[in-house]
């Protein structure tokens, strides 16, 4: 009950205000559901088939650089689609004042092979010299 009347004095009857927090709690309960079923659906990486391999994880220190090739030979920094030709030119303009000169590459299993390597050529003309790539470990 969100108020009630209660006799306190014989002048009449005086408003006894109370809080309900009850539908409060319920709607907080709710909204922390929805969010702990809805986090691991926020991925931030591109979608990609990686390949299966057991390797020890990599521990970093600073914010990763992660290029993906796509199935469709797409190239992604992160979340940003970039064209081959402006591969080096980006990577140098990430890389410049960064300390820690390494990229992770994420590659579709079905990407082929010389794709690759023109890529990692192009990652090596932007002078980042230490390159890592993502495998899945599930297998």
């Amino acid at each position: 009950m969100a108020f009630s009347i209660s006799p306190q004095n014989t002048d009449g009857p005086q408003l006894a205000a109370e809080i309900n927090i009850i539908p409060l709690v319920d709607i907080m309960l709710v909204l922390l559901i929805i969010f702990m079923v809805a986090a691991p659906l926020m991925n931030d990486s591109v979608d990609v088939k990686l390949p299966k391999a057991k390797t020890k994880s990599a521990a970093t220190q600073e914010e990763s650089v992660v290029l993906a090739i796509r199935k469709d030979t797409t190239i992604w920094i992160g979340k940003t689609q970039v064209p081959f030709e402006e591969l080096s030119r980006k990577l140098s303009s990430i890389f410049l004042n960064r300390q820690n000169k390494e990229i992770f590459i994420r590659a579709d299993e079905s990407v082929t092979h010389g794709l690759v390597i023109r890529i990692m050529a192009a990652i090596q003309n932007a002078g980042v010299f230490k390159i890592s790539f993502m495998t899945d470990p599930s297998k």
